[in-house]
């Protein structure tokens, strides 16, 4: 029932309730009063006759009764209204106002970690239930902050941890190159070390960027996709074997570029360590698109299944990769209301969940 519908039922019951206590209190004084004389005169056919008179005790048990019958048609109805507000407080306002003085409590503590529960189907019900989608959005923001952040700061860590060893090198470089001027191969790991901090700073611009990518979601059809993961696996894995299956009829709403994006840091990801056959699959589960790439290398380590992708966290000594490939794919799948999760089959899996959005 709904607030005004309630607030109108209680007063209406109490003034009903009133009334009838009024009436009942104004025949119980009648009756009283019909017991005593009342004085005056009686007109009768032989003229008017004196009737006998209430004594001074009479005349004030009488008076009285007279005052209470007027107090009673005020203060009845009174009461009959004040009981309907408490009870209309009681029943309707009391719960959803507490909960929800509560809930701003928490919120103000910076604690969004309850729930707010619907306790009504009327006004102040709603305002509960808005409420807890406030604290539901809410949560979720702080969590992706802190996520972001939490990104931000293992980013900075590694980056600042890899940049030490190039930087001692280039300073070790130059202090012989004070010592002797003309050593070139003193000048070939200035080059070799300048080359490797740019493209590291490079690698961090590109993360930079994709963490400020929005999510643009489009229909793009299946064909389409299907193309587009033969292209690249011929470009990035030529001397592998791809086996490649994906739907070929239909549309799926996605962000194009960051699925182009993830999918190829994954399959460029597998031809460095698959020794003949790459095997592709994209299919859909419910609102879920799932890409997956396996190879038959050696596989994951172990602590890289445990704990995930980091950024600069190399599978192989190479200058020329700092490991962000997986990393980034597992950014841009979270972007997408994703995940990215690796498995060893025989050789390493890696696989892209992205969500897939309604009609645009």
């Amino acid at each position: 029932m709904g607030l005004k519908k309630a607030f109108l039922l209680l007063t209406l019951c109490g003034l009903l309730l009133s009334l009838l206590l009024t009436l009942l209190l104004w025949t119980v004084c009648e009756t009283i009063a019909a017991r005593y004389p009342a004085g005056g005169f009686l007109i009768g056919p032989n003229g008017a006759s004196p009737l006998p008179s209430p004594t001074s005790e009479q005349s004030r048990l009488l008076l009285l009764l007279d005052v209470v019958q007027m107090a009673g048609a005020v203060l009845f109805p009174v009461l009959g209204l004040s009981a309907a507000a408490a009870l209309f407080y009681r029943w309707k306002l009391e719960k959803p106002i507490s909960i929800l003085s509560e809930g701003t409590a928490r919120i103000q503590a910076n604690d969004l970690d309850f729930s707010i529960p619907q306790v009504s189907q009327d006004e102040l019900g709603q305002i509960c239930a808005a409420f807890e989608t406030m604290r539901g959005e809410l949560l979720r923001s702080n969590r992706a902050l802190w996520r972001q952040a939490e990104e931000r700061r293992r980013l900075n860590a590694a980056f600042a941890h890899d940049l030490r060893n190039p930087i001692t090198v280039l300073k070790g470089s130059v202090r012989l190159l004070r010592q002797n001027p003309a050593a070139p191969e003193t000048l070939d790991r200035l080059e070799s070390y300048t080359l490797r901090l740019e493209r590291y700073v490079e690698a961090m611009s590109a993360v930079e960027r994709l963490e400020q990518m929005p999510v643009r979601p489009a229909g793009v059809p299946w064909a389409v996709l299907r193309t587009e993961l033969e292209e690249t696996a011929r470009l990035l894995a030529p001397g592998l074997e791809a086996e490649i299956s994906a739907p070929d009829q239909g549309t799926v709403v996605i962000d194009h570029g960051i699925f182009l994006t993830a999918a190829e840091n994954l399959i460029g990801n597998g031809a460095r360590f698959g020794r003949r056959t790459l095997t592709i699959s994209l299919t859909r589960q419910g609102d879920l698109l799932s890409l997956s790439v396996a190879d038959d290398g050696p596989g994951f380590p172990d602590q890289l299944l445990q704990s995930g992708p980091k950024p600069f966290g190399k599978l192989e000594e190479n200058a020329e990769h700092f490991g962000m490939g997986l990393y980034t794919s597992g950014l841009l799948c979270r972007k997408h209301g994703g995940s990215l999760r690796l498995e060893n089959r025989g050789g390493a899996a890696a696989v892209a969940v992205f969500q897939i959005f309604s009609q645009p």
